[in-house]
């Protein structure tokens, strides 16, 4: 068991469970005697407790969001740093993250997207305000409400955007999906590092996909880097077209054409919102001289503006200045003319028109058959090197433009060469403790993930297994999830009462109680209470025979099929048949068999069982015949309730009384007045 479960921190914080569990810390859920109310507490881990950068960055968070207060913010209540235990008490939330909110709906409606998107990018810009940048911004670490309210949290690797500005380490910080490509190369960052997380947020949101995806988190930062994303709306086409350019502005990989601030983006969407076909002149054009154009249409505050990278036109003096005699602008208009002529076109009469020529395709090629290839020594070639799981190491495996589009001598031409796809094994870090497992893992360069569950074997603290399985060969990088045991199982559950419910709901019932469902399917037995198809009969174990189970046990559930199972008694039979030796036979739906028996002697037999029938049918008519040699004749016409498995005859054939032995109809057959009727004997 956790050995913080149960305890009580500084006489006031009761801890009751453990509700998360991070890289450098667990949140654990408790109760606030002292002001009477739930709340939530991230302890740092006792392996980080001695390391001044993890014991930094926990401060870090606690500041920084101690200084913030806004609705869609977690609320910092209370703080605790002592030489052993180091935590942070904070607003319990009940919701989900938005991770798990998208996982479950998929692509969002677009309306929610940019109802969500407002509120993190308000929580955003509150930070912002007071020089905070989240840098770790992502669905998993924003919580969803029940009404809809979002919650920003987690600022575990926050940085004070106006102090130091340096990076903690030389690799990137946050999670790769989601870090700015700025992040990935591991530089300074700042509030527009946030904007491009929430660009890719939106974007999951709005396509139910991650605009770069890959086996391995370096495949991923590299693609943040050099890649540019699939549009939205060829994946879902009822994106509006504004909304895609708000969410692929903000995932620009250049600073300068990202949004500057949240509450410029945030005007954007508001835009939309009121007006879903509005669209945005989001359009850059880029050189290299001091002087940069760019989006026209965007609000850039003027304390955004580096006054060595851009100019700002004034457009009145723009007008002041063009009141000069007409004749001198023409004259002074016809000589920069000529002059830009005379470049274009002088070097063209000595040179000629230029022949284009086609781009080679290389891909597949090495590097020395490339640079041997006398056409390579047409173009500008730039070399990048990237992981490839496809192609072998050395291999080119992309090429930034198409074989055989037209392109003209000294053309540039990037290529990208495969480093491989760098492969380690898995570390046995079975039934070690969690802290050396992590330390074993993050030094081989994979990325751990720490589950928490239950064993009856393995002691508490130390791991049982993980995932990918130790030995196992994999891509550098990927993540292993680790599976920790917290002792025995000693949790006890209620089971809850699924009778009569559908089967996913009663599925989800069960394992909200942390236990396990076994669904079986099954056909309702005559006598027993009707079910449709697809809801529970019954379970094992039922709630009358147990108040509680211990957590993880399992619980049978039965489901109906919707056929009901019954036997069927036919009395009365005839006993002044002709022939003696017969069959009986019960059909229904105006001519299906539905079972036959098998060869009865009538002189003997009053009655048959007519076992198992099936049906979908609660109640229905069906026709009796007896069968002499291959010539059915009607018998009776009965009414059958197949709950009960009993049945009323409804009329019957007199006409058998005339092939008895006895003319005189002795012992005859039930008229078409008689009420006989049959139960079942099951």
């Amino acid at each position: 068991m956790d050995k913080y479960v149960g305890k009580r921190l500084d006489g006031r914080y009761e801890i009751q469970e453990i509700i998360g569990v991070g890289g450098m810390a667990v949140v654990y859920k408790a109760h606030d005697n002292v002001e009477d109310r739930t709340v939530a507490i991230k302890i740092l881990k006792d392996e980080f407790v001695g390391n001044n950068d993890f014991i930094r960055r926990f401060k870090n968070e606690s500041k920084a969001i101690a200084m913030l207060s806004h609705p869609n913010i977690v609320k910092v209540y209370d703080m605790s740093f002592g030489d052993l235990i180091q935590y942070i008490v904070m607003e319990y939330i009940d919701g989900i993250t938005l991770k798990e909110f998208i996982e479950h709906r998929g692509s969002l409606r677009w309306s929610d997207a940019v109802y969500f998107t407002m509120q993190i990018l308000r929580a955003l810009q509150h930070a912002h305000d007071k020089g905070i940048v989240h840098r770790d911004v992502k669905p998993q670490n924003i919580m969803v409400l029940s009404d809809g309210t979002i919650k920003v949290a987690d600022f575990g690797i926050a940085r004070f955007a106006r102090g130091d500005q340096r990076t903690i380490t030389d690799m990137a910080i946050g999670s790769v999906h989601y870090i700015s490509p700025e992040q990935a190369r591991g530089e300074k960052t700042d509030e527009k590092a946030d904007i491009y997380s929430v660009g890719v947020m939106l974007y999951e949101m709005l396509t139910g996909k991650l605009p770069f995806d890959a086996d391995s988190a370096v495949s991923v930062a590299i693609m943040q880097l050099q890649r540019d994303p699939q549009l939205p709306t060829e994946i879902n086409n009822s994106i509006p077209k504004g909304l895609e350019q708000i969410a692929m502005k903000a995932m620009q990989k250049s600073v300068e054409r990202r949004y500057q601030s949240a509450a410029e983006m945030l005007c954007d969407l508001e835009t939309v919102k009121k007006d879903p076909m509005a669209t945005f002149d989001h359009s850059f054009f880029v050189d290299n001289s001091p002087t940069k154009f760019v989006d026209t249409m965007s609000a850039t505050p003027a304390s955004a503006v580096n006054d060595d990278d851009f100019e700002i036109v004034d457009d009145e003096n723009d007008k002041n200045k063009m009141m000069v005699p007409v004749l001198s602008g023409v004259a002074a208009a016809l000589v920069i003319a000529i002059v830009i002529l005379g470049f274009i076109f002088v070097p063209r009469l000595f040179k000629g028109t230029g022949k284009e020529i086609a781009y080679p395709d290389y891909v597949g090629k090495t590097i020395d058959q490339v640079n041997s290839d006398e056409n390579s020594k047409l173009f500008d070639i730039k070399w990048e090197y990237v992981v490839s799981d496809k192609y072998d190491r050395g291999i080119v495996c992309e090429q930034s433009q198409k074989a055989g589009k037209s392109a003209k001598k000294g053309a540039k031409l990037t290529l990208y060469v495969s480093m491989g796809q760098t492969t380690v094994t898995v570390p046995d870090v079975y039934g070690k403790s969690e802290s050396f497992a992590v330390s074993e893992l993050t030094a081989k360069k994979f990325v751990p993930i720490i589950k928490k569950t239950a064993d009856d074997e393995i002691a508490s603290g130390l791991v049982i297994r993980t995932d990918p399985q130790k030995t196992t060969v994999v891509a550098e990088g990927t993540e292993v999830t680790v599976y920790v045991s917290t002792g025995k199982n000693s949790k006890m559950v209620d089971v809850p009462n699924v009778i009569g419910i559908s089967e996913a709901k009663a599925k989800s019932y069960i394992e909200d109680k942390g236990l396990v469902a076994v669904i079986r399917q099954r056909d309702l037995k005559a006598g027993e209470k009707y079910y449709e198809k697809g809801y529970v009969i019954a379970q094992d174990p039922g709630v009358e025979q147990t108040a509680q189970v211990k957590e993880g046990s399992t619980v049978t559930i039965e489901v109906s099929t919707g056929v009901i199972n019954f036997n069927l008694t036919i009395n009365s039979i005839p006993k002044d048949f002709v022939n003696q030796t017969a069959t009986l036979s019960i059909w229904v739906d105006g001519g299906k068999l539905l079972k036959e028996s098998e060869t009865l002697d009538f002189s003997s037999v009053n009655s048959y069982t007519f076992k198992e029938l099936k049906t979908t049918d609660k109640s229905f008519t069906a026709v009796i015949k007896l069968k002499n040699g291959n010539s059915y004749e009607d018998y009776q016409t009965i009414s059958v309730d197949a709950l009960s498995g009993n049945y009323k005859v409804v009329s019957s054939n007199n006409n058998y009384s005339k092939r008895s032995n006895d003319t005189s109809n002795q012992g005859g057959l039930p008229s078409q007045s008689d009420n006989s009727s049959g139960s079942n004997n099951n």
